[in-house]
């Protein structure tokens, strides 16, 4: 399997200039192939453009100072994002043309294959980078052993910290996903309470109030500096180091949820969300943008491969109407959060209905088998403050139990 092992960097002063310049140099390689691709009617296959790099260093001599493969990925990166561009357009999105990068928006260069090595120099591990030299290296967790290092991106964040992230393939044998799941579980996210599932389970969403309120007075100390002074540069980066400890803090704890689902449970059933559209709703969209949904869900997706459990994406259209028990559709707004059935009287937590019919949805799309040993009462405990196992059990819904064992035989 495919991992990212990130890693931060020391560099001493001249060699961060030798950085800085490779980097420059390869924004700069960037943007002349991006005007020569404008140039023609037709765009010409990747490796053709690769061809004639040998050619430019003839009269560019900065060029020659940067590794070869390095220069290759500035070359991928261009029809990298081109085939982004065509992807957006597509799927109906309104999209331009790519623009020339300036110098803030390009901050990252990459060997692959050849050109880097791991050492060990004094007793002190050093990345050794062709054409920049050795660069101290922060080992804080070992790279495994059966790993083969497939390539290294070195970046320096707004911030100014340098980071190398390392792209390995570890040869293992990737867990076989269980033919009949026995632990089961559907999740709905949400902004209040970040995720509910049909164990009954609710997750408040993480208040990062403190950190938004500390990033927003260094932007308004920011906005009172002249700009490009020194006392604007020292703020800048305090700013870029207030949006660093709020990404870090949310991505510590989308790691561990996502972790818990892999590792507790057989199949694993999400909303296939559109992230972007959703964020670019009008109205919330600031708690919408921070949920992160997307790289929750991508982040559940990686981990229930590496686990070897099932992860199935689900249409998330009609979830929170549609009646767990029945099936019947109920128009409800955003501020009602129970859903009660008119149909059959089943009542439930709006989320955990949500939450159920997002398990059934994906057991009918893998088409596995489940265990008898799972009843639907036993995951609405009755001790839950957001679904009550009571009314279930009181109203007598067979159809409840009956719905989701149809779809499971099926």
């Amino acid at each position: 399997m495919h991992y990212n092992y990130k890693y931060r960097l020391d560099p001493p002063e001249a060699l961060t200039e030798t950085l800085l310049h490779h980097i420059d140099t390869c924004r700069q390689l960037y943007n002349h192939v991006l005007y020569k691709l404008n140039e023609t009617d037709e765009i010409p296959a990747r490796y053709k453009v690769q061809g004639t790099l040998p050619d430019l260093k003839s009269w560019w001599n900065d060029l020659g100072d940067v590794h070869s493969k390095v220069l290759q990925m500035v070359v991928k990166r261009v029809y990298d994002n081109l085939s982004m561009l065509k992807a957006h357009k597509e799927n109906g999105r309104a999209v331009g043309m790519l623009k020339w990068k300036p110098p803030r928006e390009y901050r990252s260069l990459t060997y692959n294959q050849s050109g880097f090595k791991l050492k060990n120099t004094s007793g002190r591990p050093v990345l050794w980078l062709s054409k920049i030299g050795e660069i101290p290296i922060n080992l804080h967790r070992d790279i495994p052993e059966n790993a083969t290092i497939k390539q290294v991106t070195v970046k320096q964040e707004p911030t100014g910290e340098w980071f190398a992230t390392f792209g390995i393939d570890v040869d293992e044998n990737t867990p076989e996903k269980p033919e009949n799941p026995e632990r089961v579980v559907g999740i709905d996210v949400g902004i209040l309470k970040y995720v509910h599932d049909t164990d009954g389970t609710a997750v408040e969403s993480p208040d990062f109030s403190d950190e938004r309120e500390r990033l927003e007075r260094a932007q308004r100390e920011l906005s009172q500096k002249e700009h490009g002074s020194n006392n604007w540069e020292q703020q800048r980066k305090t700013v870029a180091q207030r949006h660093a400890n709020l990404k870090r803090k949310r991505r510590d704890f989308l790691h561990k949820l996502s972790n818990y689902y892999a590792r507790e449970y057989d199949l694993v059933a999400v909303e296939d969300l559109d992230a972007k559209g959703l964020v670019e709703l009008p109205g919330n969209s600031r708690n919408r943008a921070g949920s992160a949904w997307g790289m929750f869900l991508r982040m559940l997706e990686y981990k229930c491969e590496r686990q070897g459990t099932h992860f199935v994406a689900v249409n998330p259209r009609g979830t929170t109407k549609e009646c767990a028990s029945c099936g019947v559709e109920t128009d409800k707004p955003l501020w009602v959060r129970e859903h009660s059935c008119p149909s059959c009287g089943f009542k439930a937590d709006r989320d955990v209905n949500a939450a159920w019919n997002i398990l059934s949805r994906g057991l009918e799309n893998v088409g596995v088998g489940h265990s008898e040993s799972t009843p639907v009462e036993t995951a609405l405990p009755t001790d839950s403050n957001s679904v009550s196992a009571k009314r279930v059990v009181e109203t007598g819904s067979p159809t409840l139990t009956e719905r989701t064992a149809s779809a499971v035989s099926e």
